[in-house]
C-alpha cells in the first residue's frame, strides 16, 4: 500500500513550531519603532566615521551640528580652523555624503526616534580629533549602545 501525507506527529510539531515563531519572532518584525532607533544609531555613527576620514583625507576642519533628532555635517572651505555652530558658518559649506547629496544629514525617521539628550557640537581636525579635545558621547533613546568619540584619536564606536 502506497500512501501520502504527513503523520499527525508531523502535523502537530509543525504546528508547534509555527506557533513558538509566532509568539517570539513576530513582534519583533512589526516593532517598527526598534527598528527605526536601530537605523537612526547606526546613520549616526556612519556619519560621524565619515567626519572623521573626510577632516583627515581634505586636511580641513569638519563640523558636527546635532539637534534633537539629526546630525549636519560641514567642512571648512580653507585649511585655517572652521568656525562651528548651529548654523553653517561663513568660513564652511554643507558637506556632500558619499552619494553626493548635500548637506550630508541624518534625521530620525520619526518623532519618536531622538537623542536622550541632545548632544553638544564638536569638530574633527584635519588630525582626526574632536575639538573640544574631549570624549564626545551620545545616546539615542531606546538604542542599547551609546556611541562615543574617543578623546586623543577621535576613534568613533559604541
Amino acid at each position: 500500500m502506497n500512501s501520502r501525507g504527513f503523520t499527525l506527529i508531523e502535523l502537530i510539531m509543525v504546528m508547534l513550531l509555527t506557533g513558538i515563531l509566532a509568539v517570539v519572532a513576530l513582534p519583533r518584525l512589526f516593532d517598527r519603532n526598534t527598528f527605526d532607533t536601530r537605523g537612526f544609531h547606526d546613520e549616526v555613527l556612519a556619519a560621524l566615521r565619515y567626519a572623521q576620514k573626510t577632516a583627515i583625507a581634505q586636511r580641513r576642519d569638519v563640523c558636527v551640528a546635532f539637534t534633537s533628532n539629526s546630525v549636519t555635517l560641514t567642512i571648512a572651505t580653507a585649511p585655517s580652523p572652521a568656525t562651528c555652530g548651529t548654523a553653517v558658518a561663513s568660513d564652511s559649506m554643507n558637506l556632500a555624503g558619499p552619494t553626493g547629496t548635500s548637506p550630508y544629514k541624518v534625521s530620525g525617521k520619526t518623532s519618536s526616534v531622538l537623542f536622550v539628550a541632545t548632544p553638544s557640537g564638536f569638530k574633527f581636525n584635519a588630525l582626526g580629533q574632536p575639538s573640544p579635545n574631549s570624549r564626545q558621547s551620545m545616546q539615542v533613546s531606546g538604542a542599547a549602545n551609546s556611541i562615543t568619540v574617543e578623546q586623543e584619536t577621535g576613534y568613533v564606536h559604541q
